[in-house]
C-alpha cells in the first residue's frame, strides 16, 4: 500500500511539469509571437494520446496519466495553431508522418499487442523532431532549453511513476527524454560555436 502514494506523487509532479512547459508556450501562441505548425502538432497530439492508451492497456497505471494530459494539451496547441492561422502548409513529409502515425492503430488492432503501436508512434514522434533539429542547428537561440529540460524531467518522472515496467510502457518516455537531451546538447554546442565565431 505504501508504494502507491509515492507513484501518484511522482505522476502529479510530472503533470505539473507538463503544464509548466506548455503554459508559457501557449501564451506566446495566443499573443502571436509563436506560430506553430498545425499539422506537426496534430501528429504529435495523435502519437502521444495513442501511446497513453497503449500504456493504459499494458497496466502503466498512474505513470501513464502525464502522457495522457500531454496528449490533450498537444491537441489543444494544434487547435490554437489552426484558430490563430499559424503555419498551415502541409508537405508530403507531413502526410507521410501522419499516415505512419495512423497505421499504428490497425497494427495494434490486428496484432492485439500495443507494443508495435508504441514502436511506430515513438519512431514517428522522433522523426517529428527533424525540422526542429534543422532549425536549432542554424539558429540555436530560437529554441528554449528550459522547455526541453522540463520534458526530460517529466519523462524521467513518468518512468518512475509507472506501475508496470515493459517495453510498451517505458519505450516512449525513455526515447523522448533521450531525444530532448541530445537536442539540448546540440543547441548548447551550437550556441558556444556561434559565440566563438561571433567573437573572432
Amino acid at each position: 500500500m505504501g508504494v502507491m502514494p509515492y507513484k501518484e506523487v511522482l505522476s502529479a509532479i510530472a503533470i505539473a511539469l507538463t503544464f509548466a512547459a506548455f503554459v508559457p508556450y501557449i501564451r506566446t501562441i495566443i499573443s502571436g509571437a509563436t506560430k506553430p505548425h498545425v499539422f506537426s502538432w496534430i501528429i504529435w497530439g495523435a502519437t502521444t494520446f495513442v501511446v497513453f492508451l497503449a500504456q493504459i492497456e499494458d497496466k502503466g497505471g498512474v505513470g501513464a496519466w502525464p502522457i495522457g494530459v500531454s496528449g490533450c494539451i498537444t491537441v489543444f496547441v494544434a487547435f490554437l495553431a489552426y484558430v490563430k492561422r499559424a503555419d498551415i502548409t502541409i508537405t508530403k513529409t507531413d502526410w507521410l508522418f501522419f499516415t505512419l502515425a495512423m497505421s499504428s492503430l490497425p497494427l495494434w488492432y490486428f496484432s492485439s499487442d500495443p507494443l508495435w503501436a508504441v514502436v511506430v508512434l515513438t519512431t514517428v514522434d522522433v522523426l517529428g523532431f527533424g525540422p526542429t533539429v534543422r532549425k536549432a542547428y542554424s539558429f540555436p537561440h530560437s529554441e528554449s532549453l528550459l522547455f526541453f529540460s522540463l520534458f526530460v524531467a517529466r519523462n524521467i518522472l513518468v518512468m518512475m511513476a509507472l506501475e508496470n515496467y515493459s517495453i510498451t510502457t517505458v519505450l516512449f518516455p525513455a526515447v523522448i527524454a533521450l531525444t530532448c537531451m541530445l537536442l539540448m546538447a546540440m543547441i548548447m554546442y551550437r550556441r558556444r560555436a556561434t559565440a566563438l565565431v561571433g567573437g573572432t
